[in-house]
């Protein structure tokens, strides 16, 4: 996305690990979190003001990765994967999805991607503060 997300690669590394424990407390596998990752872009809203700057999840692009969720479960034989569901979580379940017909576990996977996203990018914007960071990169932002 933005030159700013370049400058902190390590410090979204340095997250990612401690951000491990509240993965494997979420309803994500690791897999999961890394597709749910994929779709997420990370933003500074109102850069021009230090009190009100922060760091902040754009997940417009969720969505359209929540019915991949399903495959990535079964794929793994884990929860979800072999059954208790009713669905197949195959080209049936995809086009459900896509087409917004998905179900409310649809919906709460996609609440629980959006709210961990945000837990993250508190992270990662304190990570920021308490290396020294923020305020370059806050001023140097180029949205």
């Amino acid at each position: 996305m933005s030159h700013w997300t370049d400058q902190i690669a390590g410090d979204r590394m340095a997250v990612d690990k401690e951000f491990d424990s509240q993965v494997r407390a979420s309803a994500f596998s690791s897999q999961e979190w890394g597709l749910v990752m994929t779709a997420v872009e990370f933003e500074i809203e109102h850069p021009g003001d230090p009190e009100q700057a922060r760091v902040v999840a754009d997940t417009t692009q969720v969505p359209q990765i929540i019915p991949e969720l399903e495959n990535v479960r079964s794929q793994m034989g884990g929860p979800g994967g072999g059954g208790g569901s009713g669905t197949d979580g195959g080209v049936v379940d995809s086009l459900k999805g896509v087409l917004g017909l998905g179900d409310g576990d649809d919906e709460d996977r996609l609440e629980d991607a959006e709210r961990l996203a945000d837990e993250y990018a508190r992270a990662l914007q304190e990570r920021l503060e308490d290396r020294g960071k923020w305020e370059r990169i806050r001023t140097g932002y180029d949205g």
